[in-house]
């Protein structure tokens, strides 16, 4: 092993050799992969790494060999224009948002521990949808091991509290102790000078739900207090739908993500489906997403909406703004 080694990736690795769960194996390896300083030094190690993820990763999906498949109680396809992990303590609301806010329908009981396993919905906003993950409550004392990786691997995450509750702040202590072990930053703050590569900026935000119990708004501005000026904060009811309009044009504006509609020559633009991609992509980037072929055989596009007049000729380097209608030309 190469001795320039970085002391948290021996770190990583050591909690790798001691890891239990599965969940815990891969998370380590993919720190280790990340730490690992790539030179020509390190290259037989970067490839056993590889292969080593690769394992634990098919065997995530399909199980080990000769077993039955392997259940992952914490994986929820990602659909739509991006996912939200929704994260908080019991009888906070989060399954009421998700009915309220989607078409899904999932267990709604003023008990605890009414979620089991995550549940998505989508939310409709305008012509596209955004996946809201409904999980299982978080306490101080208990969080389902998988829920770390779900918030890692989610477009965002939306903190639910009860702002009547009288525990809000270990709630809310609990719900960031959860973020740090999934390793999500948020994104509406700095990154630390010394924030490790395997970090991931992910728009946060905290969902106050239950406003309707406190008509005065003393509960809301407490809790608006104890969360700090730089994380999104948003006073709703699920109940009484209170808040839930602009909380619903949020989940996919801080996503970052445009819609283009794309037409070909001659023909209206087809508005009902559009593409949806990061902000910043190209003229380029859309072709790939229509197809590989048409990617590598695009000669420039035609810009309407944000371009200087309709029709503009660019080429395949142009940025894409929202709701830009385009035809590509091959």
């Amino acid at each position: 092993m190469p001795a320039n080694l970085p002391p948290q990736y021996k770190e990583a690795e050591e909690r790798f050799r001691q890891a239990n769960g599965h969940d815990e194996k891969l998370t380590a390896l993919r720190e280790m992969m990340a730490l690992l300083p790539k030179h020509k030094g390190t290259e037989k190690l970067q490839a056993d790494l590889r292969r080593r993820l690769a394992k634990l990763e098919d065997e995530a999906a399909h199980g080990s060999r000769g077993s039955a498949r392997r259940f992952d109680p914490g994986h929820v396809r990602r659909e739509g224009a991006g996912q939200w992990a929704l994260i908080g303590p019991p009888n906070a609301g989060k399954s009421s948002l998700v009915r309220a806010l989607t078409h899904a329908h999932p267990e709604v009981a003023p008990y605890p521990f009414t979620t089991r396993v995550p549940l998505p919905g989508m939310v409709p906003f305008e012509d596209v949808q955004v996946q809201l993950v409904d999980t299982p409550a978080v306490t101080p004392q208990h969080a389902e091991p998988y829920l770390a990786n779900l918030a890692h691997g989610a477009d965002g995450v939306a903190l639910v509290l009860d702002v009547s509750a009288d525990d809000l702040e270990a709630s809310l202590a609990a719900l960031t102790a959860l973020l740090e072990r999934g390793r999500v930053w948020p994104a509406s703050r700095a990154l630390p000078a010394d924030a490790p590569p395997f970090l991931v900026q992910r728009p946060v935000i905290v969902v106050a739900n239950k406003c309707d119990l406190d008509p005065d708004g003393t509960f809301v501005a407490l809790a608006r207090e104890a969360v700090g000026p730089d994380l999104p904060f948003f006073a709703v009811s699920a109940e009484r739908g209170i808040g839930l309009e602009e909380l619903r044009r949020s989940v996919f504006d801080l996503l970052g993500r445009i819609r283009i509609y794309a037409k070909e020559p001659g023909k209206p633009p087809d508005r009902e489906r559009p593409f949806v991609l990061p902000g910043g992509a190209t003229v380029h980037d859309l072709a790939l997403q229509v197809h590989k072929e048409v990617a590598e055989s695009l000669r420039f596009a035609r810009i309407w909406g944000t371009a200087r007049f309709d029709g503009q000729q660019v080429d395949r380097h142009h940025v894409l703004a929202d709701r830009d209608v385009v035809e590509l030309h091959v």
